[in-house]
């Protein structure tokens, strides 16, 4: 028998995620002259560990799928996706752009070096770009300086029938958490980028939850929306509850006590003894560990259900097993079930947060061994 750990990943719940995110932008623009920008649903890291042909099923209205990843570009057009795909960091060597190319996939362009390789590769077709302007995330993008040069470029290339459509992008780092420096990203791109010809695209997850903020970025512009991490049931802000935002688990994180025993007071419980029992108490084993994905760092307190009820982690989590507090769950016995994170269980952004994480690392982090039903 394999071992009761499971991964549910629900379809129904990733397409109410994307309807309440594209629903995020209509909304905002339900009183503005322009049309709402389109959707591209970002799906890197195997859809944040929901897997990458549940995405393209789940997210089939979608105007556009995004991701890092080539070979998972090429899963999705072998699943069926036939509308655009765009690269997020663009391509990495020239061979990369036969497969852009043959696959009719659009890359972002964010460094010299890779203007240099569409110069010399020359694809035969056009290769759609969106150009990526650093405002203030100081990771990937052309300075605001050097920007219009790398932009007056590729329209060179662009006349050459190199280069396809043109756009522009840009990313926000604190649009979490800070209006201040978010508006500063928007002025600085605006700036840079005022008189370009071209879609725009800026708005991640916390973008899309913020009223009026793909209608700052370039006004008057056809845009892109980049929701990531709302689309798989999570909050993208500290202080705002998913489920708050109208939006669903999309992976369920479950499985089973294997074992229910008593300990007196001053019992400890784990590696380290870092918890210890004050009064007798009875404890579960759970079939989960570091090794299935769930966080080692979690702590004494983090939120777990068994058997329906809500009850806390007690000391260190192991490579295989994790230990929790039954003294709230009289009737639990060995194989109660048990919810880590997910439907009927905490959210995984309040186990992330007992952990010292976020959500986006307990999803990614799912381990291969642990097997995924799809629902």
């Amino acid at each position: 028998m394999p071992r009761p750990i499971s991964a549910i990943i629900s379809l129904p719940s990733l397409r109410h995620n994307l309807a309440v995110c594209t629903a995020q932008f209509n909304i905002a623009n339900s009183s503005g002259p322009h049309a709402a920008p389109k959707v591209w649903a970002v799906i890197k890291a195997d859809a944040y560990g929901h897997g990458i042909e549940n995405a393209v099923q789940a997210f089939e209205l979608a105007d556009g799928l995004a991701m890092l990843d080539l070979a998972e570009a090429l899963r999705c057009r072998e699943a069926g996706w036939t509308k655009p795909i765009l690269l997020l960091e663009g391509f990495f060597e020239p061979s990369d752009l036969k497969l852009i190319e043959h696959y009719s996939l659009t890359a972002t362009v964010h460094n010299s070096e890779q203007i240099d390789m569409l110069e010399a590769a020359a694809p035969a077709s056009p290769v759609n770009i969106f150009v990526k302007l650093n405002t203030g995330m100081n990771r990937l993008g052309f300075e605001p300086r050097d920007y219009r040069g790398a932009y007056a470029r590729l329209e060179r290339l662009q006349q050459r029938g190199i280069v396809g459509s043109l756009g522009k992008m840009t990313h926000f780092a604190r649009a979490d958490d800070s209006a201040e420096v978010t508006r500063e990203q928007v002025r600085l791109f605006n700036e840079t980028t005022l008189g370009l010809p071209g879609e725009v695209s800026a708005c991640n997850s916390a973008g899309t939850f913020t009223p009026g903020c793909w209608q700052s970025v370039a006004p008057g512009s056809a845009q892109w929306g980049r929701p990531g991490i709302c689309l798989y049931g999570a909050s993208p802000f500290a202080g705002r509850t998913a489920q708050s935002m109208g939006l669903l688990p999309a992976m369920t994180l479950r499985s089973q006590l294997i074992c229910v025993r008593t300990i007196p007071a001053g019992a400890g419980v784990g590696y380290g003894h870092i918890f210890t029992a004050e009064r007798a108490m009875r404890i579960g084993v759970v079939a989960c560990g570091y090794a299935d994905g769930y966080p080692r760092h979690a702590s004494t307190g983090t939120p777990v259900v068994v058997d329906g009820v809500r009850t806390r982690l007690l000391g260190r989590v192991s490579m295989d097993m994790l230990i929790v507090d039954l003294d709230a769950v009289p009737q639990a016995q060995v194989g109660s079930a048990v919810v880590l994170w997910g439907e009927g269980g905490p959210s995984a952004d309040e186990v992330a947060a007992a952990a010292g994480t976020i959500a986006y690392e307990l999803l990614c982090a799912v381990a291969p061994r642990v097997p995924k039903t799809v629902i």
